[in-house]
């Protein structure tokens, strides 16, 4: 059961056809055999999963109208609050807290009926694309356990990709929803800033940070997305603006939209195999009925530069007094990270702001001509586990900062595999609250491909028959 994609899950429950019950254990007990190897959960909350369960099979039996995640086995990244279930941020600082209320989110996802399996795995406070964490150990990627899953929130993607639950949050500064989709083969939404609620989620930025979902599909982003969009007047970044009908954006097909493909940037310095996937994405997308057309997006590389050091700026500014007071509690990869920070100036960050500023209205320009912007998501498939971390972390992001830095929404499906049989992702970016439109064309896209559809080999993972 557990392999099956969400979206089918989902109307299987709401119907009553399979008891919330049931689909719990089959992930409680998928967990049980693949997680010691990958790595992908640091906390499972298999009794309060089937507590959670029996009540809501119990309210379907009631005649009670179902959620529209109802029963659905979800879990979360582990910087995101839940009452009573440790969120250690994957750090030492916070092994043993345990939060009293749950974050905006997960309180969004307990309404819709959705049940919390547990919390995943992270690179520490989220700090570092690889997810090779000093106090937790490595998650690993399922499609080759000896390579990394992406970051961070690697656990996420490698949970999904492994059917260890059916959807999964992470947070996403600077592409940590959209890496580890790629590499994982699996899909993932970067929201628009504001447009989903980050209270109660631990900080990298004050300005960059999101929460977004990964799944199989762009139907299951679409169906939670539609769930945790909106105003939440307790979150100072939250903006109140009207909530598009994600689900009935699945139906509109690319007819009509204009596709843009960079000439320059997002596709230099890229691995071929990587290129010639993205490129045939595209023209999937033309032969759907949109209309594809070259870009040019000047400034994208300066725009790298400004959100790297806004990023280290601020990331700085949060962990300073903890790496004044104890840095040896800081796994080594994370301390050197943030230490880079020391080196920008209030002048540096003013100029990185105004850089800010000007991409976005380079961006701005660019959707006058186009409705979407497609790209890859990462430029290389996932490393081996035991890459340098900072090295590797600056060339995953490179091709994701762009849109972290303007605000923007920003979706990754899978679109093939590697020469070494690895997955690669294609990168889809829309103007701000433009999540339709993608959930439009990502649908379209998987409804003429099956990539999503891929799952790893899980048999030789140890403890699979």
């Amino acid at each position: 059961m557990s392999a099956l994609p969400a979206a089918g899950l989902r109307e299987r429950l709401r119907a009553g056809e399979v008891a919330a019950v049931e689909a719990v254990q089959a992930y409680l007990d998928r967990i049980e055999r693949l997680n010691g190897t990958l790595g992908a959960y640091l906390t499972v909350a298999g009794e309060a999963a089937l507590a959670q369960a029996r009540a809501a099979d119990e309210a379907l039996a009631r005649g009670e109208p179902p959620g529209p995640l109802h029963g659905l086995p979800v879990a979360l990244k582990d910087n995101i609050d839940t009452a009573g279930l440790r969120t250690t941020v994957g750090s030492s600082f916070f092994a043993d807290r345990v939060p009293e209320a749950d974050a905006e989110v997960v309180a969004r996802l307990r309404g819709a009926g959705a049940i919390v399996l547990g919390k995943l795995a992270l690179h520490e406070f989220a700090y570092g694309a690889t997810n090779d964490n000093a106090h937790y150990g490595p998650c690993r990627n399922p499609w080759d356990p000896e390579r990394i899953p992406g970051g961070s929130s690697g656990g996420s993607g490698a949970a999904v990709a492994a059917g260890l639950c059916a959807v999964a949050l992470g947070t996403d500064t600077g592409g940590s929803v959209r890496i580890p989709a790629a590499l994982n083969g699996v899909s993932a939404l970067r929201p628009s800033d504001g447009r989903i609620s980050i209270r109660g989620v631990f900080p990298i930025t004050w300005t960059l940070d999101t929460v977004g979902p990964i799944a199989r599909d762009v139907a299951d982003l679409a169906a939670v997305f539609g769930v945790l969009a909106g105003y939440d007047a307790g979150d100072t970044r939250s903006v109140d603006a009207p909530v598009d009908d994600y689900a009935g954006a699945l139906r509109r097909g690319v007819a009509g939209l204009r596709i843009g493909v960079p000439r320059t940037f997002y596709f230099d310095d890229v691995d071929a195999d990587v290129v010639a996937l993205v490129r045939a994405g595209a023209d999937t997308l033309a032969a759907a009925g949109a209309d594809v057309v070259e870009l040019d997006l000047p400034g994208a590389e300066d725009a790298v530069e400004a959100a790297t050091a806004i990023i280290r700026a601020e990331a700085l500014a949060i962990h300073a007094d903890r790496l004044r007071d104890e840095p040896e509690r800081f796994g080594d990869d994370v301390r050197r990270r943030l230490e880079l920070g020391r080196s920008i100036t209030g002048a540096d960050y003013a100029r990185h702001r105004e850089q800010a500023r000007a991409w976005r209205r380079a961006v701005d320009r660019a959707f006058e001509r186009v409705d979407l912007v497609l790209a890859p998501s990462t430029g290389t498939t996932a490393p081996p586990i035991g890459s340098e971390m900072i090295e590797t972390t600056r060339r995953l992001v490179r091709l994701t900062y762009g849109w972290s830095l303007a605000g923007l929404p920003a979706l990754s499906v899978p679109c093939g595999f590697s020469d070494t049989g690895l997955p690669v992702g294609l990168q889809l970016a829309a103007p701000r609250f433009g999540e339709a439109a993608l959930v439009a064309a990502g649908a379209a896209y998987q409804a003429a491909t099956s990539w999503h559809l891929e799952e790893p080999a899980l048999a030789t993972v140890k403890g699979e028959a």
